[in-house]
Order: structure tokens, then sequence, then C-alpha cells
């Protein structure tokens, strides 16, 4: 028999050898051969497998995609192989750019909050012009010296 052992796999592929049992029962990867002393003897392959999981993880998907794009690319049958990947991606790119649209709000409310001099939360909620969204709740009046209304 051969193969790589879990200590060679993981070490080629930069995580721990704990990952590649946690992957196999996740179904990510598949159960290995066993030495004949019992050792798990991985296909060389393996070690890329584990390289798109963790580059798919960096780009946002999450393990059940990452499985959902392993699995599609194992059934073709006859279709485009980036079909599926191109198809995740798009939703991918679109959830992410809908992330950094929601970032950059944030930033922006943030950046408001510190150029109002909002030191304290309670206290800014209570203002009519505290910039952090939870502003509606504040009783009406106007923001002119940032001391209470």
């Amino acid at each position: 028999m051969s193969g790589l052992r879990s200590g060679q796999v993981a070490a080629a592929a930069g995580v721990n050898p704990q990952t590649l049992r946690y992957y196999e029962r996740r179904g990510l990867l598949a159960e290995p051969d066993r030495s004949l002393g019992g050792h798990r003897l991985y296909p060389a392959e393996t070690v890329t497998v584990l390289r798109v999981i963790k580059a798919a993880q960096r780009l946002g998907f999450t393990l059940d995609e990452v499985a959902e794009l392993l699995d599609a690319g194992q059934h073709r049958h006859g279709r485009h192989p980036d079909a599926g990947l191109r198809d995740r991606a798009q939703a991918k790119l679109a959830e992410v750019e809908t992330k950094i649209a929601d970032l950059q709000v944030i930033a922006g409310t943030l950046r408001a909050a510190v150029k109002a001099g909002c030191d304290d939360l309670v206290e800014c909620a209570g203002q009519p012009c505290c910039p952090i969204p939870f502003a509606t709740i504040a009783p009406a009046g106007a923001c002119s010296t940032g001391s209470p209304a």
C-alpha cells in the first residue's frame, strides 16, 4: 500500500492532522485507506484538495459551500467544468459586495460618531443629532453644543 500518512499530508497542506479527521467527518475528504498497521494513507491529491478547501474558505465560502463545490466538480456529466464554480462565485461575489457596502455604512457612521465627539453611548443615544442609527429613538430637538437637549 502506498500513500501519505496524516502528518505528511497535513504538513504539505499547511493544516494540522485534526483538520484532516474533521474534514473526513464533514465529508469533504474521502476516508483514506489504512496501512496494515492501521495508519491512514491518503492519496497525493489530498494535499491539493486541502489547499482548495483552505483557499475557498479564504474567499468566504463556508465548509458546506465548499462541500457543494467539491461535489459539483465530481459530478459534471458533460457540463462545462467551471459552470458550478462560476455560478457560486458570482453569488459569493454579490454577497461580499453587499457586506462591503454594509461595512462602508458602518465605517461612515463610526467616523461621524468620532467627529461628533460621542464619548458615552447612552448619552449620545439621547441626542437628536447622534450619528449612531438608534438616534431615531431619541427625543425630538436640535443638537447644538453636544450637551443633552
